[in-house]
């Protein structure tokens, strides 16, 4: 990393450069999301500055108990190449680790993977990305649009059910992630699949910027949840799903009902094993969370 670069927090006042620069360099738009993790405390966020003190890189580590996310690894195009990735992703890593986390977790592009096997990162698993387009009949969806298949109930959240759905994740990914349920969920953006009893055995949560964090006991009550979401969804636009490829009979029942694949991506981990379900993961808050 050249001698005139500094690793510092991110604060309030760098998001709007820092989301102007990365939409710039075609990364898509994470306004929402560092308006998110700047003020979150399970939330380390860095930068990296040049001697003129422009924001130039980005790293976040989430701490969700024994494990952590390292994600949002960006350096300006022309910074690369100098050891700033490695040093960004360095310090994310201390982050977690101090913060005590036996595992760390990231998603890899094929241009930063070289790296994070240099740093001791193994391939655990690979992520499929699949949409489907929406199916809104119109702009108002009233509850009882959103009902999924038919021998699932789909109704929204209600604050009675967080326990339920924090015991359901963590079994689920072996993470602690009550802390984004608790800032997520809500009527307006979560979806709850529920047995005869009224007792979740799903969900759905929708962050700000998008995407949805869902964890399902059973591919029925997973393409109940999704078919939900996609009923909210105007068929212009693409919802989408994250599936591990190790769950077969999830892609083949999604790839049934008109989901095409997107892309793929491997799920890199550095430390402790991890106890959890794959088969019951359908989809993430973003690849810097989990």
């Amino acid at each position: 990393m050249p001698p005139t670069v500094r690793l510092r927090p991110m604060t309030s006042a760098d998001v709007d450069p820092v989301s102007a620069a990365i939409l710039a360099d075609d990364w898509g738009d994470r306004r929402s999301w560092f308006e998110f993790a700047v003020g979150h405390p399970r939330c380390t966020v860095l930068c990296a500055t040049d001697d003129d003190g422009t924001v130039i890189g980005t790293g976040v580590a989430t701490h969700n108990g024994p494990v952590a996310w390292i994600g949002t690894i960006w350096v300006a195009a022309v910074h690369r190449g100098a050891g700033l990735g490695r040093a960004l992703t360095e310090a994310a890593i201390e982050a977690a680790e101090a913060a005590g986390a036996r595992s760390l977790l990231l998603v890899a592009t094929s241009a930063g993977r070289p790296l994070y096997e240099r740093l001791g990162f193994t391939e655990e698993a690979r992520y499929v990305i699949l949409e489907r387009a929406g199916g809104a009949s119109s702009d108002e969806v009233t509850e009882a649009d959103a009902t999924g298949h038919s021998t699932r109930i789909v109704r929204a959240y209600r604050p009675g059910d967080l326990p339920a759905l924090a015991t359901l994740d963590a079994v689920a990914t072996g993470e602690d992630r009550a802390h984004l349920l608790t800032a997520f969920a809500a009527p307006g953006t979560t979806r709850v699949v529920v047995d005869a009893s009224d007792r979740p055995t799903g969900f759905l949560v929708r962050p700000p910027w998008g995407g949805g964090a869902t964890i399902a006991v059973d591919a029925d009550d997973a393409l109940a949840l999704l078919e939900a979401r996609r009923r909210t969804t105007p068929p212009e636009r693409h919802v989408r799903c994250g599936v591990v490829a190790s769950n077969e009979r999830a892609l083949e029942r999604l790839t049934r009902d008109g989901w095409t694949e997107a892309w793929t991506t491997p799920r890199l981990l550095r430390g402790d094993p991890i106890d959890w379900h794959p088969a019951q993961v359908y989809g993430q808050f973003n690849f810097a969370l989990g």
